[in-house]
């Protein structure tokens, strides 16, 4: 992994890290929150979490578009690291990439990073560059909303 391949991107959350861990590998709760309005949104996801189980996800994307992204785990210390594979549909002649989550835990509050890797190429760094979004996704989903 070096630098030039990889894309990174970081998110703090008002709550502890086993929720937003059971928020990334729970199939019920990350199809909830997955997806950039307008761009695209999971719809199903199947998750076997242990050391080579796969995921797969499901969703719609531009244009009604479906897709399709599957990997498998590599690593997983449960709350602190999560580590996938990432094979998406949309790409012609997709290579498997790889998805690192680390969760830091302190007093409640759960500061989130991600690390995408194996992005070879210009392309596919853009290609793959929703991950703020997708973590603010995740932030609004876990933290409470204030009420007017």
């Amino acid at each position: 992994m070096s630098v030039m391949d990889t894309i990174t991107a970081e998110v703090t959350i008002n709550a502890p890290a086993e929720r937003v861990f059971a928020a990334l590998t729970d199939p019920e709760k990350r199809v909830k929150w997955w997806g950039r309005e307008g761009r695209f949104k999971a719809t199903h996801m199947e998750s076997d979490l242990r050391p080579e189980g796969k995921w797969l996800m499901r969703g719609i994307g531009v244009g009604g578009t479906p897709f399709t992204v599957h990997g498998v785990y590599r690593q997983i210390q449960r709350p602190r690291v999560l580590v996938f594979t990432w094979l998406p549909s949309w790409q012609e002649n997709a290579v498997e990439t790889l998805v690192r989550f680390d969760l830091e835990e302190k007093d409640g509050i759960t500061a989130v990073r991600v690390t995408h890797s194996g992005l070879t190429t210009e392309t596919l760094r853009k290609q793959h560059s929703g991950w703020p979004e997708l973590l603010t996704s995740l932030r609004t989903s876990m933290e409470p909303r204030e009420q007017d």
